[in-house]
């Protein structure tokens, strides 16, 4: 009878480490969605005032040709990056006009449905 007792007492005793850990491990989870979010809302804020300011010191340009030329230089500082980083001897990326252009279009997309989430 003791050792049937140990025996639950220890199982019940592993059943709430196992809930701490995954409840722990919820709670890391949930503040790293949090820090992405809050990333990603900097880089939108970044990105705007970026448009302001160049629109205010350039006259003629409109929002949608600064942030063409936004995501333009960082998909080629992003190039950059991954080429100086990557630990692989080759990387295959599309690098044509039209390629780029698709990268920008879908940031363009996400970016806008961010707005509009946001509104």
């Amino acid at each position: 009878a003791r050792l049937r007792m140990a025996a639950n007492e220890k199982a019940e005793a592993e059943k709430i480490l196992q809930i701490k850990r995954a409840e722990g491990e919820s709670e890391s989870k949930y503040l790293a969605g949090l820090g992405i979010a809050r990333q990603r809302q900097a880089i939108v804020d970044g990105l705007r005032e970026s448009v302001l300011v160049f629109s205010e010191n350039v006259p003629g340009t409109t929002a949608k040709d600064i942030m063409d030329m936004v995501l333009v230089t960082q998909y080629f500082d992003t190039m950059k990056e991954i080429g100086a980083a990557s630990k692989s001897s080759a990387v295959f990326i599309p690098h044509g006009p039209g390629a780029v252009r698709d990268v920008a279009t879908q940031i363009r997309d996400g970016l806008l449905q961010a707005s509009v989430s946001h509104s």
